[in-house]
């Protein structure tokens, strides 16, 4: 075959070639049409709680709009008038708000402290026992109390420190003067952090156990051979290894730190303990649906979120700045 041939069979193939990324670029944009056609059972797990955010997450944040403007009950759901920054001033303004605001950090502050690092410390103890019956049954006691209702927990928590309860009882017995414990101010941080080690702790130990089943044996075959006793195996291969989970939940606790439980303070609390115990969330309650001050209510309650958004989006820059884990 002569040189000018072969020129022009080559130069015939070349149109041929030229669709070839044409439907490459096809397929590749119909991917997910595909993935979506041969995994629609998946796909379809998540519809229902992309509805519930959608409805109950989303869809709400339309009234902060009243925190900027006049609303009235009965009249315009989005407001009657604009009065911008009015409210935010309001309270601003407020000594009782800044009160509120000082117990909601001290208790999220003092929950953190506690319910945070003991999930930890529980579940490297539970990590250790060896006898598989013993170690089902305090995981089943630890986990227990956190199935019980937070209304249940509250009337324990009242019935126990009563007048008539068996701590006074005890310090009657031993001849001490008995307290008022949900009357007087000083003990009410003191019962509900208590109460929610108590509740939360032995459940927030699930995350780290299933952490600890991931951490190769190996490591601590190698951390052995190098002469390392169990606590500097705990500090030198078990702690790095649920690092990321502990980082990860650290993050998500900070996010919640202003959103104080709203429930067992609500149930815990009453106007003698207000000093200690009136937090943002009851605060907001009062004033939105107690006195019907809604667009108030809702200038706190906005203020709170915008607070939690920028503690969640320090705590995860300086995660990922320090120990390179992070939410995202």
């Amino acid at each position: 075959m002569s040189t000018s041939e072969t020129l022009s069979v080559g130069t015939a193939r070349e149109p041929e070639a030229e669709p070839a990324p044409k439907r490459h670029r096809r397929e590749g944009g119909s991917s997910w049409g595909r993935a979506l056609r041969r995994d629609w059972q998946l796909y379809s797990l998540a519809v229902l709680p992309l509805l519930f955010f959608l409805v109950f997450r989303y869809a709400p944040m339309i009234g902060n709009v009243i925190a900027f403007r006049k609303f009235e009950p009965g009249g315009n759901i989005f407001g009657e008038e604009w009065v911008g920054l009015r409210y935010v001033k309001l309270f601003l303004n407020d000594p009782t708000f800044w009160n509120v605001f000082t117990n909601t950090l001290v208790l999220g502050g003092l929950t953190l402290l506690f319910c945070f690092p003991l999930p930890i410390v529980l579940a490297l103890l539970l990590n250790e026992v060896r006898r598989r019956a013993l170690k089902r049954f305090l995981q089943s006691v630890t986990y227990l109390p956190h199935f019980l209702s937070i209304v249940i927990v509250a009337g324990l928590v009242m019935q126990i420190t009563s007048i008539d309860g068996p701590i006074n009882a005890f310090l009657g017995y031993i001849g001490s003067e008995k307290i008022s414990f949900m009357q007087d101010p000083d003990w009410f941080r003191t019962i509900y952090v208590g109460s929610e080690v108590w509740q939360t702790v032995g459940w927030g130990t699930i995350l780290y156990l299933a952490a600890l089943t991931t951490i190769d044996d190996q490591l601590y075959e190698a951390a052995r051979m190098d002469g390392a006793g169990r606590w500097r195996q705990i500090w030198h291969v078990t702690l790095p290894g649920i690092r990321p989970t502990a980082v990860t939940l650290l993050i998500l606790n900070i996010g919640t730190f202003m959103a104080v439980g709203f429930e067992k303070v609500f149930l815990l609390y009453n106007p003698l303990t207000y000093p200690t115990a009136d937090v943002i969330s009851t605060y907001v309650y009062r004033m939105g649906l107690e006195a019907s001050n809604f667009s108030y209510a809702a200038a706190i309650g906005l203020f709170e979120a915008l607070v939690g958004l920028v503690l969640i989006l320090s705590a995860n820059v300086i995660s990922r700045r320090t120990v390179g884990t992070s939410l995202w």
